[in-house]
């Protein structure tokens, strides 16, 4: 049996890589949740049914995925003190794990950065854990999602916009500082990325996404927040600080279709940028959407609103040059699709 492992399968990105297993492959998927942000599968998968298994669930006809409620860390406590514990407690007859994608992790939008550092500052326990269980496992593959906030603030300031490159941070010389908390475990993470990988042999990549989005994203997010903005026609248009502040977009679909790229290219635990190489501010969105919306809205600034850093766009050329991979969805299909889901949300309310 081939079975993959998705920690955070039910958050944004995670229950889009569920659904995407799903689609094409005949794998069996194990996913954890402690469902803190993200959503119950019954909300998202179609055709939900389910039985229980132990203190899990399977979910499907075909009884290809099981779900495990609970706090990761205390599923990779069960695992290092039996490393056959998922094996004999469900009864699954597997090895190894093929492909280990771990999104789980304290996750939120500015508010969450800013508002509370030293609770997201618990993803470094999350990765710590994870990443001693994958040198003991070793699966076949790993993905590990760092940010494009572990990149120096200093290169995104008011006074420049700087695509960043992923030669940005280099562990070898001085690093500058990311940011927050949350840009420090990521950073954190990436170093253990590449102790795995070198030094245990664990085939390992990350990623660098920048500020994806899609049709299912939380309303504590950006995008779909202004695009539920626009759906009501909302005037004035608050926006958070000046609106001058931007922002690399990119399509979760297409941040799907290169993690997939990069597993079968990437195993030293090397990170790469995922973005669109693009640089749009808030107040362009709005003007965007607000199009799609068919009206023109005033604007009015909230600078009393966390902002985090200027400008955070992806230099694009390596991945460009080495993989040949660039985003299919523009930024104006994307977003009219986030639009028009926020529409329907509207209408059946």
């Amino acid at each position: 049996m081939r079975i993959h492992l998705v920690s955070g399968a039910c958050g944004f990105v995670g229950r889009n890589m569920v659904k995407r297993l799903l689609k094409t492959t005949k794998d069996h998927v194990f996913m954890v949740d402690d469902l803190s942000i993200g959503r119950h599968p019954s909300e998202w998968l179609e055709e939900f049914i389910s039985e229980p298994i132990a203190d899990a669930e399977v979910i499907g006809n075909e009884r290809r995925l099981i779900f495990w409620k609970g706090d990761f860390r205390n599923l990779l406590f069960y695992m290092r003190e039996n490393p056959r514990y998922i094996q004999e407690k469900y009864n699954i007859d597997f090895e190894r794990f093929a492909d280990v994608f771990h999104f789980a992790a304290i996750v939120g939008g500015r508010m969450k950065i800013e508002g509370d550092p030293m609770m997201v500052a618990l993803d470094l326990s999350i990765d710590a854990e994870f990443f001693y269980w994958i040198t003991q496992h070793k699966p076949a593959r790993v993905l590990y999602p760092s940010s494009s906030a572990a990149y120096p603030v200093s290169l995104q300031t008011t006074t420049d916009a700087i695509a960043l490159s992923e030669g940005d941070i280099d562990f070898n010389k001085n690093l500058g500082t990311p940011d927050m908390t949350y840009g420090w475990s990521k950073l954190t993470g990436e170093f253990l990325a590449q102790i795995a990988a070198r030094h245990y042999g664990v085939p390992v990549v990350c990623i660098r996404p920048f500020s994806g989005y899609g049709e299912d994203q939380e309303l504590s997010y950006p995008v779909p927040a202004i695009a539920a903005r626009a759906a009501k026609k909302e005037d004035p248009f608050e926006v958070w600080g000046s609106g001058k502040q931007g922002r690399d977009f990119v399509h979760i679909d297409d941040v799907l279709d290169f993690i997939f790229l990069l597993l079968d290219n990437v195993k030293d635990g090397s990170a790469y940028n995922i973005g669109s190489g693009r640089l749009t501010s808030f107040l362009e969105l709005i003007d965007l959407f607000a199009d799609i919306a068919g009206y023109q809205p005033k604007v009015k600034p909230l600078l009393d609103k966390p902002v985090g850093v200027h400008s955070r766009y992806a230099n694009m050329k390596l991945v460009n040059e080495r993989f040949g991979w660039k985003p299919k969805i523009s930024l104006r299909e994307g977003m009219t699709r986030v639009y028009e889901k926020q529409l329907n949300n509207l209408k059946k309310k």
